[in-house]
């Protein structure tokens, strides 16, 4: 059983920790049932999934681990490639015997990470509620015309992440930017994510985060680009408003996928799972309804 002091409260839930592949992942997990794997992204936790941990839809097992190297799980034995997040994922879904019928949850880097479970492994998953993020076959043209976005924070957390992360307000400050009109962020959330990133593997880990993306995946992506088709269906949710991913990267029309959704969502920035949980709740719902 966790017990570390600083982890927020959620009532009612369940905390273990558990080894799989050189990891020790912190796992916070609600409700009985299908299992939900809930894969949260940076700047953040488990935390994130709070609402559906706290309140779990009828008939699912609300699985919410912190990433290797984030919020209380133990650092990852590698720089955080995100091929190897997903093995070490792929890992811990073993050793807690979730089988094959699970669905996955992801936002931001979650979401990445889980499209190279789903494309790696479809067998093992029945559905994949994926939010804010680019899915693997948009067009070099369209990255390209997006890339101005990238620059606006990657290269600093690629180069300066540590003190930028341990010692500035650049979290906080990113959380307001990152959320929109009466669902922005209060100070007391956000403080609670950028917390956490004051400890320094923390906050190595997300400068391992961008630094590989940047420097390794990137490249590797320009020079051989997905080809595998995904073939668990897809449900893309996005926040119109999000400044960090535009939602063209995310589009149906350039998506190699059985079947694939996209629903764009006005009033919304790139955290949407904090702006609008009652929505991510009613997806997942219907995701398990159509998937059963």
């Amino acid at each position: 059983m966790a017990t570390d002091q600083n982890v927020p409260f959620i009532p009612d839930v369940r905390r273990s920790y558990v080894e799989a592949r050189g990891v020790r992942f912190h796992v916070t997990e609600a409700g009985e049932g299908r299992p939900v794997l809930a894969l949260h992204g940076w700047p953040q936790h488990h935390y994130v999934y709070r609402d559906l941990l706290a309140d779990p839809p009828e008939g699912l097992r609300i699985i919410a681990p912190d990433l290797p190297g984030y919020g209380w799980s133990g650092p990852p034995p590698h720089r955080w490639a995100k091929e190897d997040v997903a093995s070490d994922l792929l890992a811990l879904m073993d050793v807690m015997g979730l089988g094959k019928d699970v669905l996955l949850v992801g936002h931001d880097w979650g979401g990445f990470v889980g499209y190279r479970m789903v494309l790696r492994e479809p067998e093992r998953f029945r559905g994949f509620l994926v939010m804010n993020m680019a899915h693997p076959w948009a067009p070099k043209g369209d990255v390209a015309r997006q890339g101005w976005r990238l620059l606006a924070y990657q290269p600093l957390m690629a180069s300066v992440g540590v003190p930028l992360q341990r010692r500035t307000r650049f979290l906080e400050r990113l959380f307001e930017a990152g959320t929109a009109g009466r669902n922005r962020m209060d100070r007391e959330t956000a403080g609670i994510f950028a917390e956490r990133f004051r400890d320094p593997l923390v906050a190595r880990t997300a400068r391992d985060t961008y630094r590989t993306f940047l420097l390794k995946e990137i490249p590797a992506s320009v020079r051989a680009p997905e080809t595998r088709r995904a073939t668990v269906p897809v449900r893309a949710l996005f926040g119109k408003g999000d400044a960090a991913v535009h939602y063209s990267l995310a589009a149906a029309e350039t998506a190699r996928a059985d079947d694939y959704t996209l629903e764009l969502v006005e009033g919304c920035g790139h955290f949407i799972v904090d702006e609008r949980p009652e929505l991510v709740r009613e997806r997942l719902v219907e995701l398990d309804r159509e998937t059963r």
